[in-house]
């Protein structure tokens, strides 16, 4: 005989379930609207995120001269200006040396592509000159035809290139007041705040700040790893440009999925022309073979242990940022799954209950000192929650 359900039971179930989902439409409604209101505001959060990633990469040098007696404002300025040399200095080490070699690889470039014409004209494809120029003016056709639409392409190019300069400029501004100033601003935060908030805010924010640094050190990390071996590939199959062609791959590492596929077109490109197809594939090779222990290996091996994060999640959370926003979500998946599960971390140890004090030291009619403090007990305060350097 089958059991006949409870109807307290039932309603009971429906009620919980429907109060359950009314309050997860709430969440993802406020979710919904926080990133509405973020996206409304991208000109200038962008340019926030980009300072605040440059500056965990600055932060320890000036760190370091605040801590021998210099002034906050000298040690920031002297740190940006050797980060811009230092940029400069990275295109030029690889601008000069392809421009040095611009006459040979114009001429490699022409001789290649005089090649795949004497390929495609021989068995199996067999297409003569007469095809190719059909061909050519066909194409050149159709791009008089599109010319408004080329035009309006190329404004909007040179609109992102301005803009790209507009952010740059901006960031690095953001950077050196953070650098001089950042120290201030938990303690100036903590002043504002009313409550409990004082507390809680400032710790979870000196927490997202470390995880953010460590975010940033595992990518040089990785993009060093990519610069290795693919440098080293390259110097044994002899293509030439090898340590540009490295700084580059390093450099690149830092913009995921569109700055490995143009650092490894460079390389291929410079392979064909410089040493020919049979090179260039090898080359191709190579690139693919450490791109694919980058992304599957290296990457989440490294991210994970440095953020706290499972290796499945990290792959995850960069697909998810990739196909909700492109290059831009690619690279801020990982660092803003690591600050989610900062804040997660820290709300689970507000709401646990506290660890069972051992009572064997105690007599029965002994009161422990901190009983008052009740649910408080092993909570940060705060004036714990800046280093005593203030290097949050």
């Amino acid at each position: 005989m089958s059991a006949t359900p409870n109807p307290t039971k039932t309603r009971a179930a429906l009620r919980t379930s429907a109060r359950v989902s009314l309050d997860v439409l709430l969440v993802l409604l406020t979710t919904a609207v926080a990133l509405w209101a973020l996206g409304r505001m991208w000109s200038v959060v962008w340019p926030l995120v980009i300072a605040l990633l440059l500056t965990t990469l600055t932060w320890p040098p000036v760190r370091f001269l605040r801590r021998h007696g210099w002034p906050p404002a000298l040690a920031a300025s002297v740190v940006t200006v050797l980060f811009l040399l230092l940029a400069a200095g990275t295109v030029v080490l690889i601008a000069m040396p392809v421009a040095s070699q611009s006459g040979d690889l114009a001429t490699g470039v022409i001789n290649g592509i005089q090649q795949v014409r004497e390929w495609a004209s021989g068995p199996p494809l067999n297409i003569g000159d007469d095809e190719v120029s059909k061909a050519l003016d066909t194409a050149i056709g159709r791009a008089q035809d599109s010319a408004g639409s080329i035009v309006t392409v190329t404004l909007s190019g040179v609109g992102t290139v301005v803009n790209g300069v507009v952010t740059t400029v901006l960031a690095l501004f953001l950077m050196f007041f953070f650098l001089k100033d950042g120290p201030r601003f938990l303690p100036w935060l903590t002043r504002q705040l009313p409550g409990r908030l004082r507390v809680d805010v400032p710790v979870v924010a000196e927490r997202s700040w470390e995880t953010l640094g460590a975010f940033v050190r595992s990518q040089a990390f990785v993009g060093l790893l990519d610069a290795v071996f693919i440098g080293l590939g390259l110097w044994i199959v002899g293509v030439p440009l090898v340590l540009p062609l490295a700084v580059l791959t390093f450099v690149s590492a830092f913009a995921p999925i569109v700055g490995a596929l143009f650092a490894g077109f460079v390389a291929v490109l410079i392979a064909l022309v410089s040493n020919g197809p049979t090179d260039a594939l090898i080359v191709l090779a190579i690139i693919v073979a450490v791109q694919q222990l980058e992304g599957n290996v290296f990457q989440p091996m490294v991210q994970s242990r440095g953020l706290g994060l499972h290796a499945a999640v990290v792959l995850l959370a960069v697909t998810l940022g990739g196909s909700l926003a492109g290059i831009v979500g690619s690279l801020l998946a990982v660092p803003a799954a690591a600050l989610i599960s900062v804040v997660w971390n820290y709300l689970r140890e507000q709401l646990s209950d506290p660890p069972e004090q051992e009572s064997d030291a105690e007599g029965p009619g002994e009161v422990d000192d901190d009983a008052g403090a009740g649910a408080d007990a092993g909570r940060p305060t705060a004036g714990t929650a800046l280093p005593a350097d203030g290097s949050a």
